[in-house]
């Protein structure tokens, strides 16, 4: 790469009317916990999860009944619908014509090369797009046996014969993703595989784990990732709920300052310096200002160290002292507020400065 961030080249993906890859930006993917089986429960679950913020939603699809289920699933959605697919390629054909935007095929499970060109091709037909998904529980016997072991070179070679099979039968609109539950094993095969081709990448680390442990996984593999310039669409794996994992991945694109979401709150983590109660203070900030879809950065500081320089560099800002806190904007004293009327103040000010943006 020859910056970090700068993201490498691809060709664009459909996946409804998600671009993934081109000069589509990065999207937020999860996945539903609910029984496809249960249409109504699972479009509920797929609703809520593009409130929160994801572009796109996948759904399991274990047998023909949940195939068929997707059907009402996609008149109802609210983004494009990916079907999971594994061990029966006719699921695949069928979840397509229910109307599946996208079909997750693992080529270690599905049947042979023959069955993934059907479905392939099906895709094709419709305007869907397909992912290659591999992953390190699912890598063919053969290329196990040659690399001692799912290394990223056997995600990267399970992946690319699969990938050159289609390219090579006329058959495009691919998606790769390379996943283990190791973040190392996970960023090297991505790296591999960027060499070798331009279809767009799926990122993720798989089976991360539960509540704050897999967060962290997965934004140490995923930051990693796009800080690489690799990575087109997100998906956060966590052992919880899907609306988390859509959540943990808006922080970590802006974090990364690749996406805006609202507001990005700057608070010290507090020491022996502090002059009021902090926390509670800045959570509260946090919670009023959730609604605003904008970009702003609020400065929330502890004590008069490091709090008038850091909420200096803040859209908005208070540094607070003994007796309350001085409230800044873009760099400029506003005045102080006494300690009962920061957050009232410091919120005011937020949406004042939204309403109306300096130019």
């Amino acid at each position: 790469m020859e910056t970090l961030f700068r993201r490498r080249e691809t060709f664009p993906v459909r996946c409804g009317n998600v671009v993934i890859g081109g000069d589509g930006p990065v999207s937020i993917q999860t996945m539903t916990k609910t029984d496809t089986r249960d249409a109504e429960a699972t479009l509920s679950q797929v609703n809520r999860c593009v409130e929160a913020g994801a572009d796109i939603v996948r759904v399991a699809v274990p047998d023909m009944e949940a195939a068929q289920a997707l059907r009402q699933v996609k008149e109802g959605a609210k983004c494009p619908i990916v079907a999971d697919i594994h061990f029966d390629y006719r699921l695949a054909i069928e979840a397509l014509k229910a109307g599946a935007d996208k079909v997750r095929i693992n080529p270690g499970n599905i049947g042979g090369m023959d069955n993934l060109l059907k479905v392939a091709r099906e895709a094709s037909e419709r305007g869907a797009a397909i992912r290659i998904g591999v992953n390190s529980g699912s890598v063919e016997k053969e290329i196990l046996a040659k690399y001692g072991g799912p290394t990223p070179e056997a995600l990267v070679e399970s992946a690319e014969r699969s990938i050159r099979f289609l390219e090579d039968h006329g058959v495009g609109n691919i998606v790769i993703s390379l996943k283990s539950s190791s973040v190392r094993a996970t960023v090297s095969a991505y790296l591999l595989m960027a060499e070798r081709t331009r279809w767009p990448f799926h990122i993720g680390i798989t089976e991360a784990g539960p509540g704050l442990s897999g967060a962290v996984k997965s934004a140490a593999g995923i930051a990693s990732l796009l800080t690489l310039g690799l990575g087109d669409t997100v998906r956060v794996s966590l052992t919880g709920s899907p609306i988390e994992e859509v959540k943990t991945a808006r922080e970590i694109l802006q974090a990364l300052e690749i996406k805006s979401f609202g507001p990005e709150i700057i608070s010290c983590p507090t020491c022996g310096r502090t002059q009021v109660n902090l926390i509670p203070l800045a959570e509260e900030i946090a919670e009023r200002l959730k609604d605003i879809r904008v970009p702003l950065k609020v400065a929330v500081m502890g004590c008069p160290v490091n709090g008038p320089g850091e909420a200096r560099e803040a859209d908005v800002g208070v540094a607070c002292g003994r007796d309350g806190g001085i409230l800044f904007k873009r760099g400029k004293v506003l005045g102080r507020v006494s300690e009962a009327e920061i957050v009232n103040a410091l919120v005011r000010l937020a949406r004042e400065t939204v309403r109306k943006p300096e130019v």
